[in-house]
């Protein structure tokens, strides 16, 4: 006997002989078998109501379980709150860029210092006003996202922690780099946020 449908596919897959699968299964799919009563499934098959085959069908059928997707308790959800606390290291065990090798040294200029560090290289322009200005935004720039930059930002804040937001800006870094060849040059940096 050629199996036509998927349903009394699985109703042979599952015991069912295969005379009654084809009697269930002809215009009716599991949902529907399943919500059969035991009459409907003696009157579909022509099985008596006695009979052990009618009783073997029925704990085939009531077995079956036809939902395969999972329920909404089987799921694993974890909240946003579980997300941020997941095992991240919090320790202060961080690497410091400044203390690598291939690094040059970088140091913040203190703002009293800057006129006179940056004099040999005749920053000061007058401004509208007749007054004389130290024209920083000519030296060539580094963003204050630069890892060699929030290194210096944490170690001056660790220290004085009454600084006020964006106290970073606009600051001048000295960048002193060693060669075996040229010996050390240094060079003037620009905080900005961005470029």
């Amino acid at each position: 006997m050629a199996v036509k449908s998927s349903t009394k596919k699985r109703l042979i897959e599952l015991g069912i002989d295969a005379e009654h699968a084809h009697k269930l299964a002809d215009d009716a799919n599991m949902d529907a078998i399943k919500r059969m009563t035991v009459e409907e499934v003696s009157e579909k098959t022509g099985v008596a109501m006695s009979d052990a085959t009618l009783e073997n069908i029925m704990t085939i059928i009531r077995e079956h379980n036809t939902s395969r997707r999972r329920s909404r308790s089987g799921r694993i959800t974890i909240s946003r709150k579980a997300l941020e606390m997941m095992d991240i290291p919090q320790g202060d065990d961080r690497f410091n860029v400044l203390n690598h090798i291939l690094v040059p040294h970088h140091e913040l200029v203190s703002e009293e210092d800057e006129s006179a560090v940056l004099s040999q290289w005749s920053l000061e322009v007058h401004d509208n006003e007749g007054g004389v200005r130290l024209a920083k935004e000519l030296l060539p720039k580094i963003l204050i996202t630069d890892p060699a930059v929030q290194a210096i930002k944490e170690k001056v804040e660790s220290e004085n922690e009454d600084l006020p937001a964006g106290w970073l800006a606009n600051r001048v870094v000295r960048v002193v780099r060693y060669s075996r060849v040229a010996g050390s040059s240094t060079a003037f940096r620009l905080i900005v946020e961005s470029a």
